[in-house]
């Protein structure tokens, strides 16, 4: 099976739901999100659950974005938990 691209993938009901439920859900997280800084946005959606390739979809970036700074946020709340531990 071949890769989605982004409007196939936008389209593509999750596991269980309808395609309205599946857009209502990205509605919500975009409404979640609006007015906010690129890095915050993928957070708090990387925090709802949503998958990189979704946030990217919704924030017409791409998946190497969002994945880059998944990553970062990990890395530096991971590096501030090893702080907080030393003290």
């Amino acid at each position: 099976m071949g890769r989605l691209n982004g409007d196939e993938e936008r389209e593509t009901p999750q596991s269980g739901l309808t395609t309205f439920e599946t857009r209502l859900l990205r509605l919500l997280g975009l409404m979640l999100v609006q007015e906010r800084q690129q890095s915050e946005q993928i957070g708090l959606l990387g925090q709802a659950g949503f998958r990189p390739v979704e946030i990217a979809a919704m924030l017409r970036t791409t998946s190497n974005t969002v994945n880059v700074e998944l990553s970062n946020q990990r890395h530096a709340k991971n590096q501030k938990k090893r702080r907080k531990a030393k003290e």
